[in-house]
């Protein structure tokens, strides 16, 4: 059959008409342009939506952090070596709190209170009597160098209780860094060990805003860093310098972790906080400062001892323009909020 019926051929020369010779070269045209179409479309594979707004599916280096967090929030279920990420709505973590509803648990919630961070406790625990852990058994543990801010003492709704541990006097934030994990290791080898089943440790400028509930327990486990999350590996500020003990080889690593909320089951959170404390001593011998004082040690501890439960930045978020979007802001840092508004040059009250 003739590719084009009304192009006739003979044993004569060619005779057609102009319309003919027209409608021929129409089609033609179409034909071709439709094979160059689909070699194109076969030869180009759309970049990963997260490519597309730092321009790398055209080879150009993008360093600029703040365009990143502009590519498509997502929320995957499970981290790469299969544990849990949770997310506070989804499935996973109704079908925890379902589980864990039918067992009898104890947990502590456990805070340093020292020196100008006292003004912060009284909002804490009033935020965390309203969404940490509602109807279950709650164990506050205060450290602190002043238990004055808790008088007169807040009130607390059935099963949930109290206690001040006093420590001795720790002038400075990087000085108490250097010692919280010693502290945290003493206190569950004294008191904690027997009165809880888990243990969680947060700082106290934060303040819980919506429900934190069963599904953050696990036997270990971490809580993503907000401005980090979806970074690429070689964003994360794990410790560079070679002759720490926090020190971290470029082939290392998953996610970057943050220390204002981690927990677990008290026997796997002492020994977290007793080698913490150890690799922080061993640099303190040394002469050496990691870079992100007890959160380097705690990102080298968590990438030997990778989390059986990780926390998506929802359980641990602040304002700024690095921040993911998450879901839900489920713990919100007041300190980190009001470093990103001096940032700015903002005015806000901290």
């Amino acid at each position: 059959m003739a590719l084009f019926p009304f192009c006739k051929a003979s044993s004569g020369p060619i005779r057609v008409s102009r319309i003919q010779l027209v409608l021929c070269c129409f089609l033609l045209s179409l034909i071709i342009y439709y094979l160059h179409g689909s070699r194109a479309a076969a030869r180009v594979h759309p970049a990963h939506p997260i490519f597309h707004p730092l321009e790398m599916d055209r080879g150009r280096k993008v360093t600029d952090m703040e365009v990143l967090k502009g590519a498509e929030s997502q929320t995957p279920a499970e981290t790469p070596w299969g544990a849990p990420l949770v997310w506070g709505d989804s499935r996973h973590s109704a079908s925890c709190r379902a589980k864990f509803a039918q067992r009898e648990m104890r947990i502590g919630l456990l805070v340093f209170v020292v020196g100008t961070y006292a003004r912060f406790i009284r909002r804490f625990l009033y935020s965390a009597e309203t969404y940490f852990l509602p109807g279950q058994v709650v164990t506050y543990y205060i450290l602190t160098d002043n238990p004055r801010p808790l008088d007169p003492p807040v009130k607390l709704g059935p099963e949930r209780e109290m206690k001040v541990v006093p420590i001795v006097e720790v002038p400075g934030w990087e000085r108490l860094a250097h010692r919280r994990m010693t502290l945290l290791g003493d206190a569950i080898q004294k008191s904690i060990d027997s009165e809880t089943d888990y243990i969680f440790c947060a700082d106290v400028d934060q303040e819980f805003v919506a429900p934190v509930r069963a599904e953050i327990l696990g036997d270990l486990v971490a809580t993503l860093h907000p401005e980090l999350y979806g970074m690429p590996r070689n964003a994360f500020p794990y410790e560079d310098d070679e002759g720490s003990s926090a020190y971290v080889e470029e082939d290392e690593g998953d996610f970057y972790y943050t220390s204002e909320f981690y927990g677990g089951a008290v026997s796997e959170m002492y020994k977290l906080a007793r080698a913490c404390s150890l690799l922080i001593l061993q640099d303190h011998a040394d002469g050496i400062t990691a870079r992100g004082l007890e959160e380097s040690y705690l990102n080298r501890y968590l990438i030997d001892q990778r989390p059986t439960c990780v926390l998506s930045p929802e359980y641990s978020w602040w304002d700024s323009d690095l921040s993911a979007q998450v879901p839900v802001h489920r713990l919100l840092s007041l300190g980190r909020q009001c470093e990103s508004y001096n940032d700015k040059q903002r005015e806000h009250k901290c």
